[in-house]
């Protein structure tokens, strides 16, 4: 996976690249990481890469030259100059864009932006970028949730942490297959030593060694917590049928407890 952070602070991210699982990825080679400095592509003597919004309003905008020199310099090209790059025949990066307006990040676009080679990132400041570069370049326009923030790199950080760890041979995938949001559910509460901390023991269940018993206790678990926390994810996963048998009885045997204890 490469990918190209579009920035006008890029030491932000640089960091990031550097620490822990990520830099075990790049240096084996499974991640490659580009900084863009989006001031290296403004060429009038003040390096500016914003300015005043037409129609008036507050605050500057992001301006369209700089940023679509510094797209370029990653190869993405103008949306439907080339139908090769369009149908994929082409390598050219998916470019995503930053921005409170955009579609919601969730687990299940996460996986889909794992699945490409290459991805080119916007780092928005101020009051955003010329919507000309969403209009030629930007494939995709994401929100990582419903607030501000004052810069893209936060946002561009989580883009990247979501979606490299998905990757082959970064994380065991057993430890994939029963994290929150795999399956439709959140996961199961999670212990170590010691067995008791303060007055608090770790649920018998844990250690008795029966491996069944410990599997159908996690699984309740992460119903019991899905529906508490998240019962969103519980409809949707009803709706498209993520559940087999056994899950489906404990979320009813649960909604029952749910309702029972309401009633006293």
């Amino acid at each position: 996976m490469k990918y190209a952070v579009l920035s006008l602070f890029p030491e932000i991210c640089d960091a990031y690249f550097a620490s822990s699982l990520m830099a075990k990825a790049v240096k084996a080679g499974i991640v490659e990481y580009r900084a863009i400095n989006i001031r290296d592509y403004a060429y009038d003597k003040h390096r500016s890469c914003d300015d005043a919004p037409y129609g008036g309003g507050a605050g500057m905008l992001m301006r369209a030259e700089p940023l679509g020199r510094a797209l370029e310099a990653v190869g993405a090209a103008k949306k439907g100059i080339c139908p090769d790059i369009a149908s994929g025949a082409l390598d050219s990066p998916r470019v995503i864009y930053l921005s409170p307006s955009g579609r919601p990040f969730n687990q299940e676009l996460a996986r889909e932006l794992a699945g490409a080679k290459d991805l080119a990132i916007i780092c928005g400041r101020y009051e955003g970028i010329d919507q000309r570069i969403i209009d030629a370049y930007v494939d995709d326009e994401i929100s990582v949730g419903d607030y501000v923030l004052s810069s893209g790199e936060a946002a561009a950080l989580i883009i990247i942490d979501a979606t490299y760890r998905l990757l082959d041979q970064v994380i065991t995938p057993a430890s994939l297959d029963e994290e929150s949001f795999s399956g439709g559910l959140l996961e199961y509460p999670q212990y170590t030593r010691p067995e008791i901390y303060d007055t608090l023991r770790v649920p018998e269940v844990l250690i008795s060694g029966h491996h069944e018993n410990i599997r159908r206790w996690r699984l309740e678990k992460r119903v019991e917590k899905t529906l508490a926390l998240r019962p969103d994810l519980i409809r949707r996963g009803e709706e498209r049928h993520l559940f087999d048998e056994e899950t489906r009885k404990i979320i009813e045997q649960k909604r029952r407890g749910m309702c029972g204890e309401g009633e006293r």
